[in-house]
């Protein structure tokens, strides 16, 4: 893919990161497992899949692919994608993708999954819908990341952001071996966050939240019809709980620790073993501490 414009001026109005990363603060849970189910919906394109099947890191570094993963979004996130560090940590986004020749039109879909997926998962189930502003500020900021990656012909608003994916899955999402795989691998790495006696469960609960068609694509097996009801009445219940009981609307303090890097990280240490960089003096420059040299120095994060 091409290596992206990053000599673009910055987006004029910064006023939409304020607003995205206040919806994000408020709507964090809500946030986090919309990105999960977004990747589920990469792995139900067959060309995505094929690609991401490639290297095999999901299905034997399940746990530091998705960590890495969190932390790109993270780091681009964190100054927003139009700061010098943003810049930097979507650089190593494109380097990381470079040598697999993904498509305009599939890196499309997937900044697509980013914008409409979190707004139509907290429609459902958040203790609150974003608000006209929040899916705007979501809108500008994730065109500023497809703008930096080189993406072509990003969609202008959010109905657009929405046309676009609808009409792509109609004509692309189906089913693959490699999609199955990948999802499966996904659900282990998920379930195993559980105590081993609770893991066959928290396969059937994250497998019913993928929602029929999406686990008809993936190749998945349905989960009872009392454990899918049994999910979306504890989501409603919890969405419920949180909107009569604002104490319990707790906010994050600090962003939870990665169990792939419990000291930290260096940029240059994210993405799939063949396409990392090496070059450490990344981290420097990002201030991010690199996990092996926590390790060394006895720090512990």
């Amino acid at each position: 893919m091409p290596a992206g414009p990053l000599t673009e001026p910055m987006h004029p109005d910064h006023d939409y990161l304020q607003t995205f990363h206040r919806a994000h603060s408020a709507l964090n849970w809500e946030s986090h497992r919309a990105h999960e189910l977004a990747i589920f919906c990469t792995f139900a394109v067959p060309d995505i899949a094929a690609i991401l099947a490639r290297s095999g890191e999901f299905e034997t570094r399940g746990q530091r692919r998705y960590d890495d993963t969190v932390a790109l979004l993270r780091e681009i996130a964190r100054s927003g994608p139009d700061s010098p560090h943003g810049r930097e940590a979507i650089s190593h986004l494109n380097r990381i993708h470079r040598p697999y020749g993904i498509s305009g039109e599939d890196l499309r879909y997937v900044l697509a999954t980013f914008v409409v997926v979190p707004v139509e998962w907290t429609r459902r189930y958040g203790w609150r819908d974003l608000t006209a502003d929040e899916i705007t500020a979501t809108v500008t900021y994730y065109q500023a990341v497809g703008r930096l990656m080189g993406i072509r012909q990003i969609p202008r608003d959010y109905a657009d952001f929405a046309r676009f994916l609808d009409a792509y899955e109609r004509e692309h999402r189906s089913y693959s071996e490699a999609g199955r795989r990948l999802a499966a691998s996904l659900i282990e790495v998920m379930a195993a966050w559980f105590p081993r006696p609770l893991r066959p469960l928290a396969r059937s609960c994250v497998t019913a939240a993928l929602g029929r068609p999406l686990r008809q694509a993936l190749g998945l097996r349905q989960p009872s019809g009392l454990i899918r009801a049994g999910v979306h009445a504890a989501l409603w219940c919890r969405a419920w709980l949180l909107r009569l009981f604002p104490p319990l609307r707790r906010r994050p303090k600090n962003q939870r620790g990665l169990r792939t890097y419990p000291c930290g990280y260096a940029l240059s240490e994210l993405g799939p073993v063949g396409a990392r960089e090496h070059d450490c003096g990344h981290a420097g420059r990002g201030g991010i501490a690199s996990a092996s040299s926590c390790r060394t120095n006895g720090q512990t994060g």
